[in-house]
């Protein structure tokens, strides 16, 4: 389980903490990644929900290296399946997946150390492994949702093509942009929310021991 910690730490540092990526933090994280998959394989771990979303974690960097690798083999021998800027924005929102489900899972386990430090006995029926893979599943589906959006920015109108196709590349743009807006300040508001919760925890946790003490 320090492994785990050491793991959720670093994950907090490369998504939650740095403003933007950092290559180094990436690739510890990639590395983070591969061996935490291989410590939760192991029966020794309790696979309760905190498990489940650190799994999902984990998961979602297969994203960022198949981003990388692919990079790093069209480039230098110049492959062309589809256009240059259908490559590039397929690699950028590969790494956007990865970003998005990863800041929204640490979240979820942030709110969950909530609940137990707070409602620990309350909250019981809530952490459980069915709730966190459910909840895991749904961000994975709407973060890839918006990253399929994302992707319909860099489609051409060929021509003679069906005007409700032309409508529907239309409102991807649209819901693009808004998209990219709104994806910021949501960004902006996990990292606040981060923050004051486990803010919350250090004084809850404080607290208590002070009373045992008195």
């Amino acid at each position: 389980m320090r492994d785990l910690r050491r793991y959720l730490v670093l994950k907090y540092i490369q998504y939650l903490v740095l403003p933007s990526s950092n290559t180094l933090i990436a690739l510890l994280g990639l590395l983070g990644s591969l061996y935490t998959i291989l410590i939760l394989k192991s029966p020794s771990i309790s696979y309760k929900s905190t498990a489940v979303f650190i799994s999902y974690i984990a998961k979602a960097d297969i994203l960022f290296f198949v981003s990388i690798v692919s990079k790093m083999i069209m480039e230098p021998f110049d492959v062309k399946i589809v256009s240059a800027a259908f490559t590039t924005a397929l690699w950028q929102n590969f790494l956007t997946a990865n970003t998005h489900i990863c800041c929204l899972l640490l979240t979820c386990v942030t709110f969950e150390a909530l609940l137990i430090s707070i409602f620990s006995v309350e909250s019981r029926h809530i952490r459980t492994v069915k709730y966190a893979r459910q909840t895991s599943n749904m961000i994975y589906t709407v973060v890839i949702a918006e990253c399929i959006i994302f992707q319909m920015e860099d489609f051409q109108e060929p021509f003679g093509l069906n005007s409700q196709y032309i409508l529907l590349l239309h409102f991807c743009y649209r819901a693009s942009s808004l998209l990219r807006s709104l994806s910021y300040f949501i960004g902006l508001s996990l990292r606040i929310i981060n923050v004051y919760i486990y803010y919350k925890i250090f004084f809850n946790v404080s607290n208590r021991s002070r009373l045992k003490t008195k």
